[in-house]
């Protein structure tokens, strides 16, 4: 037994020394950074450092979730994640099926262009995109569409309630080219049971909702999923660049991101950021186990594990 378990060994090591590198790297840069966890069960100090710092038990939590400030950052990026999370996937969804769609009637050669519109797009909208077009005295928005209109100027950077707005749309605009590939990818594979549905007379409406959706459902449920596991974390970028890191609008633009990053920055306060890290990090893998223990219930084979 011992023998064919060492001749076993070594027929895998290639693979053992083939996998090293990303094991290690998974150690370096995933489960090493955990030790300093610590700090957000501690009064850290520069001077004594991590290790030398005094606990303070959950304290840096109890303070963390005393104030009304807690309440707002959970409410906004729970609630702005589940709407990206539907937003993105419809978007996603449609332009993938309408790329498919285009596909079957376009020259090939033009179409290696097309395809790349989305996520072209998407990778443009960035913060100061979004000041140039809402900037109060200079932005597209004021000085092109509503003065020529004979409409007041609006005050974007003063004014929450067009916010949640703003932000859904450019975080649409931002990520549903991502998504389409990987859903065009995944669409394209489907060839003959079109066919064999043509000849059958379904039309396009039958073939989408009966053969691409059902053949799409894999991919979409590990792609929420993902996404799932991310509903604690919020795009920095979209959170505190585009809307200028303006406190008129921390009511609608503050999350937990942009909370840790202003408590380190402005309140030097290393503990309750790091409360707040760990916050997320355990309510993050709750809602993945959660969601896939329900995937798992309704469609036991596209589950993650």
């Amino acid at each position: 037994m011992k023998k064919q378990k060492l001749k076993k060994m070594k027929r895998q090591l290639p693979l053992y020394l083939m996998a090293l590198p990303g094991i290690l790297y998974l150690l370096i840069n995933n489960y090493l950074p955990m030790t300093g966890l610590v700090v957000a069960f501690k009064e850290f100090n520069y001077r004594d450092g991590i290790w030398g710092s005094p606990w303070n038990g959950v304290n840096n939590f109890k303070y963390l979730f005393s104030t009304s400030t807690s309440l707002i950052i959970t409410r906004n990026t729970l609630l702005y994640n589940l709407a990206f999370i539907v937003l993105n996937t419809l978007v996603a969804l449609t332009i993938a099926i309408l790329l498919n769609e285009i596909r079957k009637g376009i020259h090939i050669k033009f179409f290696q262009t097309v395809i790349l519109l989305p996520y072209l797009l998407s990778i443009i909208i960035v913060g100061y995109l979004v000041y140039a077009f809402l900037g109060n005295d200079l932005g597209f928005v004021n000085t092109q569409i509503l003065t020529k209109l004979g409409m007041n100027t609006i005050e974007w950077y003063s004014q929450p309630k067009y916010w949640p707005f703003i932000l859904l749309f450019v975080n649409t605009l931002k990520n549903f080219g991502f998504l389409a590939i990987i859903y065009y990818a995944s669409v394209i594979s489907i060839g003959k049971d079109y066919e064999a549905a043509e000849l059958d007379g379904a039309g396009k409406m039958k073939q989408i909702w009966y053969i691409t959706l059902p053949f799409l459902k894999p991919t979409i449920i590990m792609m929420v999923l993902l996404a799932v596991g991310k509903v604690f974390y919020s795009d920095f970028g979209l959170f505190y660049q585009v809307p200028q890191n303006s406190g008129a609008l921390f009511s609608v633009t503050n999350t937990i991101d942009t909370y840790v990053y202003r408590s380190l920055i402005q309140l030097g306060d290393v503990g309750m950021a790091s409360a707040a890290g760990v916050y997320q990090s355990i309510v993050g893998f709750i809602l993945v186990f959660l969601t896939n223990l329900l995937v798992r219930k309704i469609s036991p084979s596209n589950a993650l594990f």
